[in-house]
């Protein structure tokens, strides 16, 4: 073995750059970030609708949802109040956190919206960020105030628990700076939370300085939240996870892939900074980067872990 080669070894040893499958890479051979469609102003939320196979995605400032397909290109899927973060509920339909409403709404298979919350305690949320699905229905998002124009009415920017069936939401945890991405391990055994650290915008000093962290949680078999098992020390926006449960955060220009304890597995540059990303195409292995302005897609080798209980 030559000086460089071992070199490189010793790197890529360092780094933990290794696949749940022995492989250096979790993108599939010869795949490299592709750009599918550009001249958005910050994308955020997609979500993969298998039964029509095309991604929808939010183009917050224009307060658009915009779809993208294969066959159909790039185009407007219908108008929103600022929609950031999107997932399907059980029965296939989209679930939409809005910035500039203030709330959580499902879009109906006849095109109507239904506001599933818009408030706790009577009072109303900062901007609902993002959104992750139980395979009881249960819907967990989180507040920050990035979408924010007026003042707090909640002292604080709190993660939620909402159950649709009958309206109730529950605050299931106070402590974080700026919650952000959500998304449950694909046993539902754990749940990741991003938290993009402190900032002058919260109502109370004491969570200004706070650092960003990925935060795991472990879920209780009655689905409550449980204890906190360990931290990532660096922030995301979006997350999403695999079949084999690792972790994939957007953060400092890049897709951070981790493994289900938080070790870092490796990284995949994007020619725009990534907000968020999900797992879609015919067998799950496309993995979409919403990016700024642009939407990008990478194949990847481990399917996307789709919500327990969602139709395929």
């Amino acid at each position: 073995m030559n000086r460089i080669a071992f070199l490189l070894m010793l790197l890529i040893s360092a780094a933990g750059v290794a696949s749940a499958d022995g492989d250096q890479s979790l993108v599939a051979e010869g795949s490299k970030v592709t750009k599918l469609a550009g001249g958005m102003k910050f994308t955020e939320g997609p979500v993969w609708l298998p039964q029509e196979e095309k991604l929808v995605f939010s183009d917050i400032p224009n307060s658009k949802l915009m779809q993208w397909s294969e066959a159909g290109g790039l185009s407007t899927y219908r108008e929103s109040e600022q929609a950031n973060g999107n997932i399907l509920d059980l029965q296939g339909r989209i679930v939409s956190c809005q910035h500039k409403a203030r709330n959580v709404i499902r879009i109906e298979d006849d095109g109507s919206t239904t506001v599933l919350a818009d408030r706790f305690d009577g009072k109303r949320f900062n901007s609902p960020n993002d959104v992750a699905i139980r395979s009881d229905g249960t819907l967990w998002f989180t507040d920050p105030p990035w979408g924010l124009t007026g003042p707090h009415e909640i002292p604080g920017h709190w993660v939620y628990k909402l159950d649709p069936a009958n309206g109730r939401v529950e605050a299931v945890l106070k402590n974080l700076a700026m919650p952000n991405g959500i998304v449950f391990s694909p046993d539902e055994s754990r749940l990741y939370i991003a938290d993009t650290g402190g900032h002058k915008r919260h109502p109370d000093p004491a969570f200004h300085a706070l650092p960003a962290s990925i935060q795991c949680y472990e879920i209780e078999p009655k689905g409550t939240l449980g204890r906190k098992l360990f931290q990532i020390d660096s922030g995301s926006d979006g997350m999403a996870v695999d079949v084999k449960g690792n972790l994939y955060a957007t953060h400092a220009g890049k897709v951070h892939i981790y493994d289900a304890d938080g070790q870092e597995l490796e990284q995949i540059d994007v020619p725009e900074g990534p907000a968020n990303v999900c797992f879609g195409g015919d067998d799950c292995k496309t993995l979409f980067i919403t990016a700024r302005t642009s939407l990008y897609s990478v194949r990847v080798k481990v399917a996307g872990a789709r919500p327990k209980g969602t139709l395929k």
